[in-house]
């Protein structure tokens, strides 16, 4: 590791953490018979055409509740959201609390009555957990980490190296209303926008068959995901600025705040890559959870130029770079 001590932007979701999960894989190199342990979720082969899929979580927010969800609503979709992007049935979660003394049982009590929505919302139970208790300051009020697993057909796992020459990229929805709904809070801006916390169960569940790859953009946003994406499927991705994912008043918080769009976190939203064949019909099924789905940009091989550009309105393209330095902290 380079650095002597850890950073804020080693945890933000950018290049920075990208680096230190390369440090942390570098020395557990021990995977055993896991496959896509760099995805959202891990897959195990159980024979019988099934896999099973594994992913975890850790969540520490500011503020704990905000406009359109708090940190128990974001734990359970969160963990839920990482299974179905892979092209899972999440079949149970793990649910771990620690909290420092002193911590309201007020607001513990409609934390867990959120978590239990959800649950109840997407049939996904929560089967078995661990509470703790820290001295006053050794954290700061409440830390969640849940796991999840899920079922998956082996001819229906979608990966983060899928995307195919060609394809459209598709969002479910605008971006980064998580993220400006937190810091709006902190800054006490006005805003009308809430959190787009959601379970992405549904959605995925009608449309899985059709994608070719995809991922919810969590931390580091559209920005890093697409990233990820394009680098790992050898593809140039070409995005137009007249169709970006965000709203007027996304945007303009964001550079009240000098913060890049492209950064910002969601927290129900999913991009995904998209055959020209498949294209319309998915738009029209993603339109009936949420009108603002839409094509965002296409997809080509590109051997010696890989990664994601942008197409401004004057025509040029100006490339979409990995996240650096501090970004957004306690956003998820």
């Amino acid at each position: 590791m380079k650095n002597k001590n850890i950073t804020l932007d080693e945890g933000g979701g950018g290049f920075k953490s990208a680096e230190i999960v390369k440090d942390i894989r570098r020395i557990l190199k021990f995977t055993g018979q896991w496959k896509n342990c760099g995805d959202d979720a891990a897959l195990f082969n159980l024979g019988s055409g099934q896999k099973l899929v594994f992913t975890t979580d850790a969540f520490i927010v500011d503020p704990l509740f905000f406009a359109g969800g708090d940190i128990g609503k974001i734990a359970m979709c969160g963990t839920i959201n990482d299974l179905v992007v892979m092209g899972a049935k999440p079949i149970g979660i793990s649910l771990s609390i620690v909290m420092e003394e002193g911590f309201p049982k007020k607001d513990f009590e409609e934390i867990l009555k959120s978590i239990n929505k959800i649950s109840l919302q997407t049939k996904v139970p929560i089967v078995t957990g661990d509470t703790k208790v820290t001295e006053k300051g050794k954290i700061d009020k409440i830390e969640i980490t849940t796991a999840g697993v899920g079922l998956v057909k082996n001819d229906g796992v979608i990966k983060n190296n899928g995307i195919k020459n060609g394809d459209y990229i598709v969002a479910s929805g605008d971006l980064g209303e998580h993220a400006i709904t937190l810091l709006a809070k902190r800054f006490n801006y006005q805003t009308k926008i809430k959190s787009d916390c959601r379970p992405l169960i549904e959605e995925l569940k009608k449309t899985r068959k059709y994608l070719n790859a995809c991922k919810d953009p969590t931390r580091g946003g559209l920005a890093a995901n697409l990233v990820e994406m394009a680098e790992k499927s050898g593809v140039k991705i070409i995005l137009d600025e007249k169709t970006l994912p965000y709203k007027k008043e996304t945007k303009a918080v964001a550079e009240l705040l000098g913060i890049d769009i492209f950064s910002l976190a969601s927290e129900g939203r999913f991009i995904a890559s998209v055959s020209p064949k498949n294209v319309d019909k998915v738009l029209k099924i993603l339109q009936k959870f949420n009108e603002e789905a839409k094509i965002i940009g296409r997809a080509q091989k590109n051997k010696k130029e890989n990664g994601v550009y942008l197409k401004t309105e004057l025509g040029s393209l100006r490339k979409i770079e990995m996240p650096k330095g501090k970004l957004i902290p306690r956003i998820c």
